[in-house]
């Protein structure tokens, strides 16, 4: 007993160890957007001599804050909307159909998991300027189907599994079959794992830098928070205070969520898990 108990102090000493490592960026982030141009450019890791509140405000007029997280919330919304519809009812008729077509398609949708996004995305825009899809939020949000929609399927399908076959039957005898029957049945079903999925991807999107900077970083009026704040770092000059100060008002909204809802993560993965 006391052999466990050492090791479990020595365990969570380690936990805490690490979570102060990964949250110490976030925890100089949020002291530099307090501090004035000259402090950040004279000591980055000391404390502010002197809260400097004025750097908010002056970034929330200077980007124009409401409009830039009016368009986080709509490429985050389509492209929630689009990665669970598809990959919920792909994953459900994949999971039912017991072939080694099905099998096939399966690992085929899932493999794209394993393709760095640096290496395609030279095609990726080349697609969306042709698709039209390119300098607008609509269309980045459309985008993100694609690039979340393996993921969440794999989630799915392994929860999807462990639903007994006898549910399909029973609201097949009732009079439900196709979309009536996955929307009234089964999509209540996976609701665990849904709120999972919205989380994860809500995160990814929300701060996504990479792909907003290659489709919408043509007009300011497309922009996302991300992209605002790469706008205070220049080749000659760069207001540091400035964009620290967007980056935490950028983040700041995914972060409320994840902490409302980081229970639910836990729970959907493991859940996918056994019953997969």
């Amino acid at each position: 007993m006391r052999t466990n108990k050492a090791g479990r102090i020595v365990l969570e000493v380690v936990m805490v160890i690490l979570s102060l490592i990964f949250l110490y960026p976030l925890f100089l982030t949020i002291i530099n957007s307090l501090k004035s141009f000259s402090e950040v450019m004279t000591d980055v890791i000391a404390l502010p001599k002197t809260l400097t509140f004025e750097n908010y405000t002056y970034v929330w007029k200077y980007i124009n804050y409401p409009r830039l997280f009016l368009n986080n919330a709509v490429v985050t919304i389509l492209g929630l909307a689009g990665i669970i519809l598809v990959s919920s009812i792909a994953s459900y008729k994949l999971a039912r159909t017991k072939s080694k077509t099905s099998s096939i398609i399966y690992f085929l949708c899932i493999m794209p998991m394993l393709i760095p996004f640096q290496s395609i995305m030279l095609t990726v825009l080349q697609m969306a300027k042709g698709l039209h899809l390119s300098d607008s939020t609509w269309g980045l949000g459309i985008l993100y189907w694609g690039f979340g929609a393996p993921l969440a399927l794999f989630i799915y399908h392994g929860f999807v599994k462990g639903i007994p076959k006898e549910i399909d039957e029973s609201a097949t005898i009732d009079g439900a079959s196709g979309f009536r029957l996955f929307f009234s049945v089964i999509f209540p079903l996976l609701k665990s794992v849904t709120t999972t999925i919205i989380i994860i991807d809500v995160m990814w999107i929300w701060n996504d830098f990479l792909l907003p900077l290659l489709m919408v970083n043509g007009s300011p009026s497309t922009k996302t928070l991300t992209l605002a704040a790469y706008t205070f770092v220049g080749q000659y000059t760069s207001d540091w205070q400035y964009a620290m100060t967007a980056m935490v008002m950028a983040v700041l909204p995914s972060i409320i969520v994840f902490i409302f809802l980081q229970k639910y993560i836990v729970k959907g993965v493991v859940a996918g898990a056994v019953k997969g």
